[in-house]
Protein backbone atom coordinates (compact mmCIF):
# COMPACT_ATOMS: atom_id res chain seq x y z
CA UNK A 1 0.00 0.00 0.00
CA UNK A 2 1.30 3.46 -0.83
CA UNK A 3 1.28 6.16 1.77
CA UNK A 4 1.07 9.83 0.88
CA UNK A 5 4.21 11.89 1.24
CA UNK A 6 4.19 14.67 3.77
CA UNK A 7 5.41 17.93 2.29
CA UNK A 8 8.05 19.73 4.26
CA UNK A 9 7.05 23.33 4.89
CA UNK A 10 9.51 26.10 4.13
CA UNK A 11 12.00 23.72 2.58
CA UNK A 12 13.23 22.51 5.99
CA UNK A 13 12.32 18.98 7.10
CA UNK A 14 11.21 18.42 10.65
CA UNK A 15 13.61 16.31 12.71
CA UNK A 16 12.89 12.70 11.94
CA UNK A 17 10.56 12.97 8.95
CA UNK A 18 8.60 10.30 10.74
CA UNK A 19 7.29 7.08 9.33
CA UNK A 20 3.95 8.53 8.33
CA UNK A 21 5.80 11.13 6.26
CA UNK A 22 7.63 8.72 3.99
CA UNK A 23 6.68 7.29 0.69
CA UNK A 24 6.64 3.59 1.21
CA UNK A 25 5.12 0.53 -0.23
CA UNK A 26 5.70 -2.97 0.92
CA UNK A 27 6.42 -5.60 -1.68
CA UNK A 28 3.73 -8.26 -1.41
CA UNK A 29 5.53 -11.47 -0.53
CA UNK A 30 2.85 -13.41 -2.35
CA UNK A 31 2.91 -11.47 -5.61
CA UNK A 32 4.52 -12.63 -8.80
CA UNK A 33 8.19 -11.73 -9.04
CA UNK A 34 8.47 -10.69 -5.39
CA UNK A 35 11.63 -11.61 -3.57
CA UNK A 36 9.64 -12.12 -0.38
CA UNK A 37 11.52 -9.30 1.36
CA UNK A 38 9.78 -6.22 2.69
CA UNK A 39 11.11 -3.15 0.86
CA UNK A 40 10.30 0.54 0.67
CA UNK A 41 9.31 1.67 -2.83
CA UNK A 42 9.50 4.87 -4.83
CA UNK A 43 12.06 6.40 -2.48
CA UNK A 44 15.08 8.45 -3.59
CA UNK A 45 18.77 8.52 -2.83
CA UNK A 46 20.46 11.82 -3.60
CA UNK A 47 23.91 12.56 -4.95
CA UNK A 48 25.32 15.96 -3.98
CA UNK A 49 28.48 17.20 -5.70
CA UNK A 50 29.98 18.80 -8.82
CA UNK A 51 28.55 17.43 -12.07
CA UNK A 52 29.40 20.53 -14.14
CA UNK A 53 32.08 23.16 -13.75
CA UNK A 54 35.81 23.00 -13.08
CA UNK A 55 35.65 20.10 -10.61
CA UNK A 56 33.10 17.97 -12.48
CA UNK A 57 35.67 15.29 -13.28
CA UNK A 58 35.74 14.31 -9.62
CA UNK A 59 31.99 14.44 -9.07
CA UNK A 60 30.95 12.54 -12.17
CA UNK A 61 32.83 9.39 -11.20
CA UNK A 62 31.30 9.46 -7.74
CA UNK A 63 27.83 10.00 -9.19
CA UNK A 64 28.45 7.15 -11.60
CA UNK A 65 29.32 4.81 -8.75
CA UNK A 66 26.05 5.73 -7.04
CA UNK A 67 24.07 5.39 -10.27
CA UNK A 68 25.56 1.96 -10.97
CA UNK A 69 24.55 0.69 -7.55
CA UNK A 70 20.99 2.00 -7.94
CA UNK A 71 20.63 0.69 -11.50
CA UNK A 72 21.73 -2.76 -10.38
CA UNK A 73 19.33 -2.65 -7.44
CA UNK A 74 16.44 -1.66 -9.68
CA UNK A 75 17.20 -4.46 -12.10
CA UNK A 76 16.82 -6.92 -9.23
CA UNK A 77 13.83 -5.10 -7.71
CA UNK A 78 11.85 -3.99 -10.75
CA UNK A 79 8.59 -4.00 -8.80
CA UNK A 80 9.93 -1.72 -6.08
CA UNK A 81 12.48 0.73 -7.45
CA UNK A 82 14.64 3.45 -5.90
CA UNK A 83 15.33 6.65 -7.83
CA UNK A 84 18.43 8.83 -8.02
CA UNK A 85 18.14 12.59 -7.45
CA UNK A 86 21.15 14.66 -8.51
CA UNK A 87 22.15 17.94 -6.87
CA UNK A 88 24.84 19.59 -8.97
CA UNK A 89 26.74 21.89 -6.61
CA UNK A 90 29.58 22.62 -9.07
CA UNK A 91 31.73 22.27 -5.95
CA UNK A 92 30.65 25.78 -4.92
CA UNK A 93 29.71 26.34 -1.26
CA UNK A 94 27.56 29.31 -2.31
CA UNK A 95 25.25 27.00 -4.24
CA UNK A 96 25.04 24.35 -1.53
CA UNK A 97 22.39 25.77 0.85
CA UNK A 98 19.69 26.13 -1.80
CA UNK A 99 20.40 22.63 -3.09
CA UNK A 100 20.28 21.21 0.41
CA UNK A 101 16.93 22.92 1.01
CA UNK A 102 15.66 21.44 -2.24
CA UNK A 103 16.77 17.96 -1.15
CA UNK A 104 15.22 18.05 2.32
CA UNK A 105 12.04 19.51 0.86
CA UNK A 106 11.52 16.31 -1.12
CA UNK A 107 10.28 13.81 1.46
CA UNK A 108 11.06 10.93 -0.89
CA UNK A 109 14.78 11.63 -0.46
CA UNK A 110 15.75 9.42 2.46
CA UNK A 111 19.54 9.26 2.04
CA UNK A 112 22.28 11.44 0.56
CA UNK A 113 25.61 10.49 -0.99
CA UNK A 114 27.80 13.52 -0.38
CA UNK A 115 28.30 16.38 -0.28
CA UNK A 116 31.45 15.58 -2.20
CA UNK A 117 33.53 18.56 -1.04
CA UNK A 118 34.31 19.91 2.41
CA UNK A 119 33.36 23.53 1.76
CA UNK A 120 29.88 22.68 0.56
CA UNK A 121 29.52 20.18 3.40
CA UNK A 122 30.08 22.89 5.98
CA UNK A 123 27.02 24.83 4.80
CA UNK A 124 24.80 21.97 3.58
CA UNK A 125 25.20 19.53 6.46
CA UNK A 126 23.48 21.74 9.07
CA UNK A 127 20.41 21.75 6.82
CA UNK A 128 20.54 17.97 6.49
CA UNK A 129 20.97 17.71 10.26
CA UNK A 130 17.85 19.76 10.94
CA UNK A 131 15.90 17.55 8.55
CA UNK A 132 17.31 14.30 9.94
CA UNK A 133 18.48 13.29 6.44
CA UNK A 134 21.30 10.74 6.74
CA UNK A 135 24.39 11.38 4.64
CA UNK A 136 27.51 9.42 3.78
CA UNK A 137 30.19 11.44 2.02
CA UNK A 138 32.59 9.53 -0.22
CA UNK A 139 35.17 12.31 -0.33
CA UNK A 140 34.75 15.34 1.97
CA UNK A 141 37.87 14.92 4.09
CA UNK A 142 38.11 18.03 6.31
CA UNK A 143 38.52 16.65 9.86
CA UNK A 144 36.32 19.26 11.55
CA UNK A 145 33.20 17.99 9.76
CA UNK A 146 32.92 15.19 12.31
CA UNK A 147 33.27 17.54 15.29
CA UNK A 148 30.04 19.50 14.83
CA UNK A 149 27.78 17.05 16.63
CA UNK A 150 25.83 16.25 13.44
CA UNK A 151 24.07 12.94 13.96
CA UNK A 152 23.42 12.57 10.22
CA UNK A 153 27.10 12.79 9.22
CA UNK A 154 29.11 9.77 8.04
CA UNK A 155 32.37 9.61 6.11
CA UNK A 156 33.20 6.63 3.88
CA UNK A 157 36.96 7.32 3.78
CA UNK A 158 39.66 8.59 6.09
CA UNK A 159 39.96 12.31 6.75
CA UNK A 160 42.86 14.71 6.28
CA UNK A 161 44.42 13.73 9.59
CA UNK A 162 45.28 10.49 7.78
CA UNK A 163 45.88 11.82 4.27
CA UNK A 164 47.89 14.92 5.19
CA UNK A 165 50.45 13.20 7.44
CA UNK A 166 50.76 10.36 4.92
CA UNK A 167 51.57 12.88 2.18
CA UNK A 168 54.13 14.47 4.49
CA UNK A 169 55.73 11.10 5.17
CA UNK A 170 55.88 10.37 1.43
CA UNK A 171 57.66 13.67 0.83
CA UNK A 172 60.16 13.01 3.62
CA UNK A 173 60.73 9.28 3.27
CA UNK A 174 60.23 8.57 -0.44
CA UNK A 175 61.09 11.85 -2.15
CA UNK A 176 63.56 12.66 0.66
CA UNK A 177 62.99 16.35 0.25
CA UNK A 178 64.01 18.84 2.92
CA UNK A 179 62.96 21.91 0.96
CA UNK A 180 59.21 21.97 0.43
CA UNK A 181 56.98 24.87 -0.56
CA UNK A 182 53.28 24.64 0.31
CA UNK A 183 50.36 26.35 -1.40
CA UNK A 184 46.64 26.08 -0.74
CA UNK A 185 43.55 27.42 -2.51
CA UNK A 186 41.93 28.77 0.68
CA UNK A 187 39.09 26.26 0.44
CA UNK A 188 38.03 24.37 3.56
CA UNK A 189 39.57 21.28 2.03
CA UNK A 190 42.78 22.73 0.61
CA UNK A 191 43.77 24.82 3.62
CA UNK A 192 43.01 22.00 6.03
CA UNK A 193 45.06 19.49 4.06
CA UNK A 194 48.09 21.80 3.92
CA UNK A 195 47.86 22.33 7.68
CA UNK A 196 48.12 18.58 8.23
CA UNK A 197 51.08 18.22 5.83
CA UNK A 198 52.94 21.03 7.58
CA UNK A 199 52.62 19.26 10.92
CA UNK A 200 54.78 16.45 9.54
CA UNK A 201 57.18 18.59 7.52
CA UNK A 202 57.86 21.12 10.24
CA UNK A 203 59.76 24.05 8.72
CA UNK A 204 58.91 24.68 5.07
CA UNK A 205 60.78 26.63 2.41
CA UNK A 206 57.81 28.95 2.00
CA UNK A 207 54.05 29.06 1.78
CA UNK A 208 51.42 30.96 -0.14
CA UNK A 209 47.73 31.01 -0.99
CA UNK A 210 45.87 31.15 -4.29
CA UNK A 211 42.18 31.33 -5.12
CA UNK A 212 39.71 28.91 -6.66
CA UNK A 213 39.25 29.85 -10.34
CA UNK A 214 42.54 31.78 -10.39
CA UNK A 215 44.36 31.45 -13.71
CA UNK A 216 47.46 33.65 -13.39
CA UNK A 217 49.96 32.32 -10.87
CA UNK A 218 52.99 34.42 -11.85
CA UNK A 219 53.50 35.89 -8.36
CA UNK A 220 53.48 32.55 -6.54
CA UNK A 221 55.58 30.95 -9.31
CA UNK A 222 58.28 33.56 -8.72
CA UNK A 223 58.26 32.82 -4.99
CA UNK A 224 58.45 29.04 -5.43
CA UNK A 225 61.32 29.23 -7.92
CA UNK A 226 63.15 31.74 -5.75
CA UNK A 227 62.80 29.57 -2.63
CA UNK A 228 64.89 26.76 -4.09
CA UNK A 229 62.21 24.23 -3.15
CA UNK A 230 62.38 20.91 -4.96
CA UNK A 231 58.88 19.81 -3.91
CA UNK A 232 55.62 21.74 -3.99
CA UNK A 233 52.70 20.47 -1.96
CA UNK A 234 49.41 21.86 -3.28
CA UNK A 235 46.16 21.76 -1.34
CA UNK A 236 43.22 22.27 -3.68
CA UNK A 237 41.62 20.91 -6.83
CA UNK A 238 42.87 19.77 -10.20
CA UNK A 239 42.15 22.82 -12.37
CA UNK A 240 44.21 25.27 -10.32
CA UNK A 241 46.86 22.61 -9.67
CA UNK A 242 47.27 21.93 -13.38
CA UNK A 243 47.53 25.60 -14.30
CA UNK A 244 49.97 26.34 -11.48
CA UNK A 245 52.24 23.45 -12.40
CA UNK A 246 52.14 24.38 -16.08
CA UNK A 247 53.29 27.91 -15.27
CA UNK A 248 55.92 26.64 -12.84
CA UNK A 249 57.46 24.31 -15.39
CA UNK A 250 57.29 27.10 -17.93
CA UNK A 251 59.43 29.16 -15.56
CA UNK A 252 62.04 26.41 -15.49
CA UNK A 253 61.17 24.77 -12.17
CA UNK A 254 62.48 21.19 -12.03
CA UNK A 255 60.80 19.99 -8.87
CA UNK A 256 57.92 17.59 -8.11
CA UNK A 257 54.37 18.55 -7.26
CA UNK A 258 52.61 16.50 -4.60
CA UNK A 259 48.88 17.05 -4.08
CA UNK A 260 45.86 15.44 -2.47
CA UNK A 261 42.77 13.64 -3.65
CA UNK A 262 41.23 16.84 -5.05
CA UNK A 263 43.85 16.66 -7.80
CA UNK A 264 43.73 12.89 -8.20
CA UNK A 265 41.81 12.88 -11.47
CA UNK A 266 42.66 12.35 -15.13
CA UNK A 267 41.55 15.92 -15.84
CA UNK A 268 44.62 17.18 -13.97
CA UNK A 269 46.77 15.74 -16.75
CA UNK A 270 44.58 17.42 -19.37
CA UNK A 271 44.88 20.81 -17.69
CA UNK A 272 48.63 20.64 -17.05
CA UNK A 273 49.58 18.75 -20.20
CA UNK A 274 51.04 15.25 -20.25
CA UNK A 275 54.69 16.28 -20.29
CA UNK A 276 54.23 18.83 -17.51
CA UNK A 277 52.19 16.48 -15.31
CA UNK A 278 54.64 13.59 -15.62
CA UNK A 279 55.93 12.43 -12.23
CA UNK A 280 53.38 14.36 -10.16
CA UNK A 281 52.42 12.48 -6.97
CA UNK A 282 48.75 12.45 -5.88
CA UNK A 283 47.53 11.03 -2.58
CA UNK A 284 44.13 9.64 -1.67
CA UNK A 285 42.63 8.07 1.48
CA UNK A 286 41.45 5.30 -0.82
CA UNK A 287 42.73 2.34 -2.77
CA UNK A 288 42.86 2.43 -6.59
CA UNK A 289 39.31 2.27 -7.97
CA UNK A 290 40.67 0.54 -11.06
CA UNK A 291 41.72 -2.37 -8.83
CA UNK A 292 38.36 -2.69 -7.08
CA UNK A 293 37.14 -6.10 -6.01
CA UNK A 294 34.51 -8.31 -7.62
CA UNK A 295 32.93 -7.26 -10.90
CA UNK A 296 32.87 -3.53 -10.12
CA UNK A 297 35.40 -2.43 -12.75
CA UNK A 298 33.83 -4.54 -15.47
CA UNK A 299 30.34 -3.38 -14.55
CA UNK A 300 31.40 0.26 -14.41
CA UNK A 301 33.05 0.17 -17.83
CA UNK A 302 30.03 -1.58 -19.32
CA UNK A 303 27.69 1.05 -17.91
CA UNK A 304 29.74 4.14 -18.79
CA UNK A 305 31.10 3.72 -22.30
CA UNK A 306 34.22 1.79 -21.29
CA UNK A 307 35.42 4.55 -18.96
CA UNK A 308 37.79 3.54 -16.18
CA UNK A 309 36.36 4.25 -12.72
CA UNK A 310 37.88 7.39 -11.26
CA UNK A 311 38.71 8.39 -7.70
CA UNK A 312 36.01 7.45 -5.17
CA UNK A 313 33.76 5.77 -7.76
CA UNK A 314 34.10 2.50 -5.86
CA UNK A 315 33.54 4.19 -2.50
CA UNK A 316 30.36 5.84 -3.78
CA UNK A 317 29.16 2.50 -5.10
CA UNK A 318 29.68 0.76 -1.76
CA UNK A 319 28.15 3.45 0.44
CA UNK A 320 25.13 3.72 -1.86
CA UNK A 321 24.60 0.02 -1.36
CA UNK A 322 24.44 0.62 2.40
CA UNK A 323 21.39 2.83 1.88
CA UNK A 324 19.93 0.35 -0.61
CA UNK A 325 20.33 -2.52 1.80
CA UNK A 326 18.46 -0.53 4.41
CA UNK A 327 15.66 0.32 1.99
CA UNK A 328 15.44 -3.32 0.90
CA UNK A 329 14.94 -4.32 4.53
CA UNK A 330 12.02 -1.90 4.80
CA UNK A 331 13.67 1.20 6.28
CA UNK A 332 11.23 3.70 4.80
CA UNK A 333 11.92 6.80 6.87
CA UNK A 334 14.96 9.01 7.23
CA UNK A 335 15.07 8.19 10.95
CA UNK A 336 15.00 4.44 10.37
CA UNK A 337 17.60 4.62 7.62
CA UNK A 338 19.84 6.77 9.81
CA UNK A 339 19.67 4.17 12.58
CA UNK A 340 20.47 1.46 10.01
CA UNK A 341 23.61 3.30 8.85
CA UNK A 342 24.79 3.89 12.41
CA UNK A 343 24.60 0.18 13.19
CA UNK A 344 26.11 -0.97 9.87
CA UNK A 345 29.14 -3.27 10.00
CA UNK A 346 29.88 -5.04 6.71
CA UNK A 347 32.56 -5.08 4.03
CA UNK A 348 31.87 -3.28 0.76
CA UNK A 349 31.86 -5.37 -2.36
CA UNK A 350 34.02 -2.99 -4.42
CA UNK A 351 36.45 -1.53 -1.90
CA UNK A 352 36.64 -4.43 0.55
CA UNK A 353 36.55 -1.83 3.32
CA UNK A 354 34.43 -2.73 6.35
CA UNK A 355 32.00 0.15 6.73
CA UNK A 356 31.64 0.66 10.44
CA UNK A 357 31.20 4.19 11.69
CA UNK A 358 32.39 5.81 14.89
CA UNK A 359 29.84 7.81 16.96
CA UNK A 360 31.22 10.95 15.28
CA UNK A 361 30.48 9.50 11.83
CA UNK A 362 34.13 8.80 11.06
CA UNK A 363 35.05 5.52 9.40
CA UNK A 364 36.53 2.98 11.80
CA UNK A 365 40.23 4.00 11.96
CA UNK A 366 41.30 0.41 11.42
CA UNK A 367 39.81 0.60 7.92
CA UNK A 368 41.58 3.80 6.87
CA UNK A 369 44.41 3.60 4.34
CA UNK A 370 46.21 6.14 2.16
CA UNK A 371 47.66 5.52 -1.28
CA UNK A 372 50.07 7.51 -3.38
CA UNK A 373 49.43 7.66 -7.13
CA UNK A 374 51.79 8.94 -9.79
CA UNK A 375 51.34 10.41 -13.25
CA UNK A 376 53.14 8.06 -15.64
CA UNK A 377 52.90 8.33 -19.43
CA UNK A 378 49.82 10.51 -19.12
CA UNK A 379 47.97 8.15 -16.78
CA UNK A 380 47.35 8.44 -13.03
CA UNK A 381 48.54 5.06 -11.78
CA UNK A 382 48.96 3.51 -8.32
CA UNK A 383 52.39 3.95 -6.76
CA UNK A 384 52.39 2.65 -3.18
CA UNK A 385 50.18 2.34 -0.13
CA UNK A 386 51.80 4.78 2.26
CA UNK A 387 52.76 3.02 5.51
CA UNK A 388 51.13 4.27 8.69
CA UNK A 389 53.37 6.13 11.11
Amino acid sequence: MRQKLARVLGGVAIGALVISGTAACKADSGSEGSSGNSAACDLKIGFFGPLTGDAAGLGIHMRNGTKLAIDQYNKDNADCKVNLSEYDSQGDPAKAPALAQQAVGDAKVVGMIGPAFSGESEVADPIFEEAGLPIITPSATRPSLSTKGWKIFHRGVGNDTSQGPAAGRYIKNVLKSDKVYVVDDQSAYGAGLVDEVKKVLGTVAGEDKVQVKQTNFSAVVTKIVGSGANVLFFGGYYTEAGLLLKQLKGAGWKGTMVAGDGVNDANFVKVAGQQVAEGTVLTCPCAPATAAKGTFVTDYKAAFENAEPGTYADVSYDITKIFLEGIKSGKASRADLLAFVKSYNKAGGATGVTYKFEPTGELDPAQVLVWAFKVNAGQVVPDIEIPKA
